[in-house]
């Protein structure tokens, strides 16, 4: 493969932003996000990331077409930015670092060209309406002489409004060729201009029967479907753009004698001292050093109530400061935040590719040799039958047109990107489109105990049934400890004095001496005792020589962990419970949610095997873990969702993650994710039926090209209003 050289694209140069500036470092990668102009198919994704992938030190390519970003990552210098830089502006697509700030939607002014265009086509095409008309019915009593007069007319109308509504599609067309390449907009654009030189050759050489009009329209067609398309392709990759607009633009930094100057956000480093006044939103992962007061975390905990924010707690990019002002210490720089990674995640939700994408995208390349040839052969044919080069090229023209695969090229694409835009609203997170189609096939559903069915937050039951004087002495060792069930104790005590000395046995419990005497509180074998096979959890308080103390625990279901066992059953799913926890607790979650299938007392090898089992048994494998104690067993399944608090989300190993508390989102990923293969099913159904019957009514001459161009961009914005189903609530 030939080195990529140094040159920068004209764009990006333009810029001023130099793209080594933005490159990230991540276990031994360079990774740079660049916003890509130009873009308009499946085959721009394709020839984008090939020819990046054309260097073998490229690890990563992955365009979005809803939001035009690109995410690369490679091996190597991360001066080579400018390089990659460069390569995609010699392929056609000039690209400048992606800056979310400045980039609130990167199609709006394209939208405002196609708009301008698709005006002045309509000017003309109501104008050249009316001289055809006059034409059309005046018949013989019209003068060939009058009629000529209407051509000119007509031809003085269109040529410069189809100059300049064409623009799209010429400037489209004529970068892929300067590059060597063929894309849909090649065929468009030859279909206009024949139909135009045509028409010229009519008006003033041939027999007067032009089709001005055609042209026009055919441009006005064309206009509207790629402005609605680009529409509703912007509508439904709203999710990822609105996060990018939380991110916020600067940061009060916080210099060491004491002065605060305004930065740049993207130019927080780890450990500097940031000043947050109210209403502003917290620009990267940072810990409150200085102040009180409330921070609004919806975007990270999924919860609308206010979160206190006092010294020492840990906040995430993207939280608005609602009161006071906050000294913070930044944990990391922007890119490496919390609010990056989401951005990140939904937007690789978005852009995966499925094997649906896969079958597309090869079916859409095969487009430029099959469609050519068809029109070719269509000239050959019809000079053959009737030896008439006019029909022949006006045949041709509506073939060139009616076989654009957009409606194919669009088919996955816009299911994908509509199904994680609506489970992004839904507190899902999707963190690749395929895993929309392996969650679709799901029909077992394997749960994780601690964490997930539960809240993961042992309590302490029954302390008023404790002798006198037992809670306060656990608690003066439990005060110390940082363990669940000691932080059980001390939440159930309440604030009190804590015992010194203390001594923490691993596996074991605590130690200390108070007032003389030892004391001790922890596990029974480390103590002595026969447990319990009851389905509490347990721990024991021994103090000198009396007589143990047992303490039980319970990890409470969550609210809505009995509704989601029921809801998927009643979806066909099979449940199964796999847990390391003891044998009594697992029994009891299983008998009070209905669950037959569990398993206790498993080590993540164990959870491996059962799942392979399962697999062998004919079932396709869903997990829903923590996402971190449990990553084996996220990684074996065939698909698989976490829980995840704001401090997990970018270590989970799962396919989903559910920000909240809440499992009921992961029904509604299953809902979402099998409403999406139905609606690509339904698309390529409607692409194959609308080739089948408009392609061999194009040869065969029975479609003209104004009726071609309606087709054709009737057969898109049908395919990606079908995908726009699945943006509606309810099952």
């Amino acid at each position: 493969m030939a080195a990529l050289d140094a040159t920068h694209s004209g764009l990006a140069a333009a810029s001023g932003a130099d793209p080594q500036a933005f490159v990230r470092r991540s276990e031994g990668l360079c990774e740079l996000d660049l916003m890509v102009r130009g873009a308009t198919c499946a085959g721009c994704i394709a020839r984008i990331e090939g020819g990046l992938r054309e260097d073998d030190r490229v690890q990563q390519a992955r365009l979005n077409l809803s939001t035009g970003r690109l995410a690369l990552a490679w091996r190597g210098d991360p001066a080579m930015a400018a390089d990659y830089v460069g390569k995609l502006g010699r392929l056609g697509y000039p690209a400048t670092p992606y800056e979310p700030e400045s980039e609130a939607d990167p199609n709006r002014e394209e939208e405002k060209r196609l708009l301008r265009a698709m005006a002045v086509a309509g000017f003309a095409m109501m104008n050249v309406m009316l001289l055809s008309i006059s034409v059309w019915s005046g018949g013989l009593e019209m003068s060939e002489t009058m009629q000529a007069l209407m051509h000119r007319i007509s031809a003085l109308i269109v040529l410069p409004a189809a100059a300049f509504a064409g623009q799209p599609f010429f400037r489209s067309a004529v970068r892929a060729l300067r590059v060597g390449h063929v894309n849909m907009d090649v065929p468009i654009s030859l279909a206009v201009l024949l139909a135009c030189g045509l028409s010229v050759w009519e008006t003033f050489i041939g027999h007067g029967q032009t089709y001005y009009d055609a042209a026009v329209m055919l441009l006005f067609f064309l206009l509207i479907g790629r402005f609605l398309d680009m529409r509703l392709r912007a509508r439904a990759g709203e999710a990822a753009r609105g996060l990018a607009a939380m991110q916020a633009a600067t940061a009060n930094l916080l210099d060491a004698d004491g002065h605060i100057r305004a930065i740049p956000a993207r130019d927080v480093k780890a450990g500097d001292r940031l000043v947050l006044a109210a209403g502003d939103r917290v620009p990267v992962d940072a810990r409150i050093l200085e102040g009180e007061g409330a921070l609004d975390g919806s975007l990270v905990t999924g919860e609308t109530a206010p979160v206190t924010a006092k010294p020492g707690l840990d906040v995430w990019s993207g939280m608005l400061n609602l009161d006071g002002k906050l000294v913070l210490e930044a944990r990391a720089d922007r890119d490496n935040s919390l609010l990056a990674e989401i951005t990140r995640l939904v937007e690789a939700g978005e852009q995966a590719r499925s094997r649906y994408v896969r079958l597309a995208d090869r079916a859409a390349r095969l487009y430029v040799p099959v469609v050519h040839g068809l029109a070719a052969l269509t000239v050959i044919g019809w000079l053959l039958i009737g030896g008439e080069v006019r029909p022949a090229i006006i045949n041709a023209i509506a073939v060139l047109i009616i076989t654009c695969p957009c409606a194919l090229g669009l088919a996955v694409p816009a299911v994908q990107v509509v199904a994680s835009g609506r489970l992004y609203r839904e507190g899902v997170l999707v963190k690749s489109g395929d895993a929309l189609e392996r969650l679709a096939g799901a029909d077992t559903i394997v749960f994780d105990k601690t964490g997930t069915l539960t809240e993961g937050r042992p309590r302490l039951v029954d302390a008023d049934g404790l002798p006198a004087g037992a809670l306060e002495a656990a608690a003066r060792l439990a005060r110390t400890s940082r363990h669940p069930l000691s932080r059980a104790i001390a939440d159930a005590a309440g604030m009190g004095e804590a015992a010194a000395d203390v001594r923490e046995i691993p596996g074991g419990g605590l130690e200390a001496r108070v007032e003389g005497q030892r004391v001790r509180f922890g596990a029974a074998r480390w103590l002595g005792v026969d447990a319990a096979s009851d389905p509490h959890t347990e721990s024991w308080l021994v103090i000198g020589d009396e007589a143990p103390v047992r303490f039980c625990f319970e990890d409470r279901l969550r609210e809505d962990a009995a509704d989601v066992i029921a809801a998927l059953k009643a979806r066909d799913c099979r449940i199964h419970l796999l847990s390391g926890d003891r044998t009594g607790p697992v029994e009891a979650v299983a008998a009070a949610l209905g669950i037959d299938g569990w398993q206790a007392e498993m080590q993540p090898q164990d959870k491996i095997a059962r799942l392979e089992d399962l697999k062998a048994a004919g079932g396709t494998i869903a997990m829903v873990g923590d996402g971190i104690n449990d990553a084996p067993a996220l990684a074996a399944a065939h698909v698989s969702i976490s829980l995840a608090s704001a401090a997990e989300v970018s270590q989970a190993a799962a396919d989903f993650v559910l920000q909240g508390d809440r499992l009921a989102a992961s029904v509604v990923a299953l809902d979402v994710s099998r409403g999406a293969k139905r609606r690509v099913l339904e698309n390529f159904g409607l692409a194959a039926a609308y080739n089948a019957i408009a392609v061999p009514m194009a040869v065969a001459g029975l479609v003209t090209p104004l009726i071609a161009a309606i087709a054709m961009s009737a057969s898109s914005i049908l395919v990606t209003l079908n995908a726009l189903r699945l943006a509606r609530g309810g099952r």
